[in-house]
């Protein structure tokens, strides 16, 4: 599966929610999708973006679910688990002749993460109390894939996980 952190507008001026990916407050979520059949699998969150990067709500999650032996991939935000957890570009046993088969798995990805953001709640400055973020956000995901499941699917990915 890939991994990755999506970002999501709350308004206010607190510096733990600021997010450097955003360049505006933001509640961060991390997202799984399978390689294989485009599915969402894991969804993890809200954290404040601006206290939490990837890799540590990955550390605080995801990392304690997956099997021995499995790794997901991910872009270079989470080198700091690579390779024991995580196959990433920048990962010194990474072969670089995968590098474009896990390019196309990390964008199939991030077309994941647009989806979400098509709905207008999720893509403007979040106007509600933020407790019920998370309420809203996972609403969100469980529609997108429903859509998936009956016929929305995002591209295909040829991914060999041997390599």
């Amino acid at each position: 599966m890939t991994v990755d952190g999506t970002d999501f507008h709350v308004g206010g001026n607190n510096s733990k929610f600021h997010s450097h990916k955003f360049k505006k407050n933001a509640l961060r979520y991390e997202v799984c999708v399978c390689i294989q059949t485009g599915d969402i699998v894991w969804i993890n969150g809200p954290y404040e973006a601006g206290s939490w990067p990837d890799i540590n709500i990955f550390r605080d999650g995801l990392r304690h679910f997956l099997d021995e032996n499995e790794r997901v991939e991910a872009d270079d935000g989470y080198i700091g688990d690579s390779p024991k957890y995580i196959k990433c570009p920048a990962g010194f046993t990474n072969i670089k002749a995968n590098e474009r088969m896990q390019c196309f798995a990390r964008r199939r990805h991030e077309t994941i993460n647009k989806r979400f953001k098509n709905w207008k709640i999720l893509s403007t400055n979040f106007r509600h109390d933020l407790r019920r973020h998370g309420d809203v956000f996972r609403a969100v995901v469980v529609i997108t894939q429903l859509a998936i499941n009956n016929g929305e699917k995002p591209f295909q990915v040829k991914y060999d996980p041997f390599f």
